[in-house]
């Protein structure tokens, strides 16, 4: 059974990063599953730190707007989603090539939800991460 709350589409979501920090990284979303979120980032100049490796701020950045998305189209339409805390961990250095998210749920609460987000290269797990979202009503 699918976590999602509202009708979602990779065009949609992709949509929803134009003009925003998703798009200045060209950070793309590639696959919807019934409980999982999946973007793609490509490791150019934009996100390397000055020793060319990828910089640790770049995976946070895609571990919260991946998960902060999903957060939405699990919320619906007529909520708000914020990150409240986010960490993680760097876990291999990534020179090149592009690093793929995959954003799970932990908890989805009526007010409060945790999502698990690991970024690989290939194979490889180069960083993990976690983000808790609050959930609040648009009225509010």
């Amino acid at each position: 059974m699918s976590i999602w709350n509202m009708p979602m589409s990779l065009a949609g979501l992709n949509k929803m990063g134009e003009g925003n920090m998703l798009a200045y990284l060209d950070i793309e979303f590639t696959e919807i599953g019934e409980e999982y979120l999946v973007a793609k980032m490509p490791v150019t100049a934009k996100v390397k730190q000055p020793m060319g490796l990828l910089h640790g701020g770049a995976n946070v950045v895609l571990a919260e707007s991946l998960a902060s998305c999903a957060s939405y189209c699990v919320a619906g339409k007529d909520a708000m989603v914020v990150g409240v805390e986010i960490n993680a961990n760097h876990l291999k250095a990534v020179r090149h090539g592009e690093v793929l998210a995959t954003a799970s749920p932990i908890k989805l609460g009526k007010t409060l939800h945790v999502w698990q987000i690991d970024i690989h290269q290939k194979s490889d797990l180069v960083c993990s991460s976690r983000l808790t979202v609050m959930v609040k009503s648009k009225s509010i």
